[in-house]
């Protein structure tokens, strides 16, 4: 049975400032780092047996600050790169909103190109990795793509806001995906004080 266990990449300031990323590639903030160290703390023990990241600097800095204990081969797949959208990224909601009430944003990513190029990203791992423990480090977008194709809906894209640093779950097993868990986020110091979640 192959695992694939995704974690979100820690905080940026664009996250902060509700900007579209997209492909724009923006550093963590220190909040950011914060973060991939108590992912880093969470994962020391754990067992995997690759590690994966999105090449774009949030993910991938994330990665190699979760990889100091773990030690693992450190792979970089543009298949888990944010969905581009296009003259949005960059825009805070407000701005974004003004400029394109439909949300239609030109020059970005459609929809079902984005979730194949990312489903094609699930499906190489499974082919290069089968029965492995697989760790990958992504975007929101990727994730919830993930997600919401796994679960035909009931969760992810237009559904489930995650949260930066959460750890999502996902395993094949009988020739099919299922999603274990999502968006656990109990690590994390700002959501380990009950009430806060």
């Amino acid at each position: 049975m192959t695992t694939i266990c995704l974690v979100r990449h820690g905080e940026t300031d664009w996250n902060v400032l509700g900007k579209l990323q997209g492909g724009t590639d923006i550093p963590l903030n220190s909040r950011g780092i914060q973060q991939a160290e108590e992912c880093r703390e969470f994962f020391k023990d754990s067992h995997f047996d690759v590690l994966i990241a999105s090449p774009l600097k949030r993910a991938k800095l994330t990665a190699e600050i979760i990889n100091k204990d773990l030690n693992l081969p450190l792979i970089e797949m543009k298949d888990f790169v944010e969905k581009h959208f296009g003259d949005a990224e960059g825009l805070s909601v407000e701005d974004r909103t003004a400029k394109f009430p439909s949300r239609e944003y030109p020059n970005e990513e459609d929809w079902s190109s984005f979730q194949k190029r990312v489903m094609e990203g699930v499906h190489k791992v499974n082919q290069k990795y089968p029965d492995q423990k697989v760790l990958l480090v992504a975007h929101g977008g990727v994730i919830n793509a993930i997600l919401a194709t796994i679960s035909n809906g009931k969760i992810g894209s237009g559904k489930t806001r995650l949260i930066n640093a959460c750890i999502s779950n996902i395993h094949f097993h009988e020739e099919k995906w299922n999603v274990t868990e999502y968006n656990q986020v109990s690590h994390l110091s700002d959501y380990m004080v009950k009430g806060k979640v």
